[in-house]
């Protein structure tokens, strides 16, 4: 629950790893084949390949059998283009050229720097900043909770009582009086409205709120689950994001040292010579950071 989105619960993510003894048997099926466009092979090797290299399918609970049908059509549309256009020559024609010559241009820039970037992203400069994230990192009490919202304090009150006697569960009052899902992920105060925490963070585990606790969002009774400190995330949960930072940082220097090391001359549009920089194009505004987000590369 958010200060923006008080109620929003994490998304559930669905991982699935496709098994190597099914993908055996589906790759040895017509000797691995397909397709066959024109007299041209389309392997079920490459239809996994395309699969495995758009991991949202996977996260979003697309199997490959489901996937392979459609990814064959599309390659086979695909394979009848490029047929179709080398019958017709295209690569010899200026506008095939151009757009050869750019693309080019665009690999050997990109390449250059994945290069440079590889080079000076080390391992160890990677261990150097999370070391310094464990040491600068302080733990946060947080909760996890289940609530149950209500829009009439009388409600919230008849359903506190109906806790005292014991006549229904928490999770079946829930279910049935709750607008909002009852399950909340761990959170810490600065995590909640104000009103929610200040009551949450006074309770103990195990217990209920005696007393309905009002925001803007309507009544609320608490039930708190369980309270922990929170722990610094691990290394490999945070590697990934640290080569990140650290990689855009190298980005940057490297476009800093080849300005540096250039003769360059600017003109504005009325061909007058510019002296420094151009004005920056104004930048979007960047999300505030998560508790969770992986320590930052300096």
């Amino acid at each position: 629950m958010q200060k923006k989105y008080l109620f929003a619960t994490t998304a559930a993510i669905v991982v699935l790893v496709a098994g190597a003894w099914t993908y055996k048997v589906y790759a040895e099926r017509n000797n691995g084949v397909a397709a066959i466009v024109n007299g041209e092979q389309i392997t079920v090797a490459e239809v996994k390949a395309a699969y495995e290299q758009t991991p949202q399918l996977a996260a979003q609970g697309v199997k490959f059998e489901d996937f392979y049908g459609h990814a064959v059509d599309v390659m086979v549309n695909s394979k009848l283009a490029l047929q179709a256009a080398t019958k017709a020559n295209v690569q010899a024609t200026p506008e095939y050229q151009e757009q050869l010559a750019n693309l080019q241009d665009e690999l050997a820039r990109q390449v250059y720097i994945e290069q440079q970037v590889e080079a000076r992203v080390t391992p160890e400069d990677v261990k150097k900043v999370y070391d310094e994230y464990l040491q600068s990192f302080k733990g946060q009490k947080e909760i996890k909770a289940k609530h149950i919202l209500v829009e009439d304090e009388a409600l919230a009150k008849d359903i506190i009582k109906q806790l005292d006697d014991k006549s229904a569960t928490f999770v079946d009052l829930a279910l049935k009086y709750s607008k909002d899902q009852p399950d909340l992920p761990y959170f810490t105060a600065e995590m909640m409205v104000p009103e929610f925490s200040a009551a949450a963070f006074a309770m103990e585990k195990g217990t209920y709120s005696k007393e309905p606790v009002k925001t803007e969002f309507g009544y609320h009774v608490i039930l708190i689950e369980d309270v922990r400190e929170t722990k610094p995330l691990e290394f490999a949960e945070v590697e990934p994001q640290i080569k990140a930072n650290l990689s855009q940082q190298v980005v940057e220097q490297i476009v800093q040292e080849l300005n540096s090391n250039a003769e360059v001359e600017k003109f504005d549009l009325e061909g007058k010579k510019i002296e420094g920089n151009l004005a920056p194009i104004p930048a979007a505004s960047q999300a505030p950071q998560s508790a969770s987000t992986a320590p930052a590369a300096k």
